[in-house]
């Protein structure tokens, strides 16, 4: 039997299917209840006042919302921050832009390394021809 402490409360729990403890688990289930039934009266709630309203805390409706337990199609106004520059934003982790940042220093970063395979490449081959011009200029 695996027993942790659960990182949510700090009390020993036998380690199963989740990660929290039973109780941590319920608080949780019960502040998503809230959460939802909040939204369901009133669609037009922003995070901030979806946090002030029901006492469940950002980061937690945040958690909610990339889960995607919380819907935003009947939610115009929530949105949650990039995790890069905390821009608000509906779906996925990153904003356009930094999506795009992201793209394009990977791309940068394949084309040095193929840059430099193709320089130790021709080095390489350099390195050959002047060993067997070596051999040639001693005959």
């Amino acid at each position: 039997m695996n027993v942790e402490n659960c990182p949510r409360c700090g009390r020993i729990f036998a380690k199963g299917i989740r990660d929290i403890c039973p109780n941590c688990y319920r608080d949780i289930e019960e502040e998503y209840e809230i959460c939802v039934k909040y939204l369901r009266e009133h669609k037009e709630a922003t995070m901030q006042v979806l946090s002030e309203e029901t006492g469940v805390s950002i980061k937690q409706i945040t958690k909610f919302l990339r889960e995607g337990r919380i819907s935003m199609k009947n939610s115009p106004n929530m949105s949650y921050p990039c995790e890069s520059c905390s821009t608000p934003i509906r779906e996925g982790h990153l904003c356009d832009a930094c999506r795009s940042r992201l793209t394009r220093d990977i791309n940068h970063l394949s084309e040095d390394a193929r840059r430099r395979e193709l320089q130790q490449q021709q080095n390489k081959d350099n390195h050959a021809y002047r060993v067997v011009d070596k051999f040639r200029d001693r005959e």
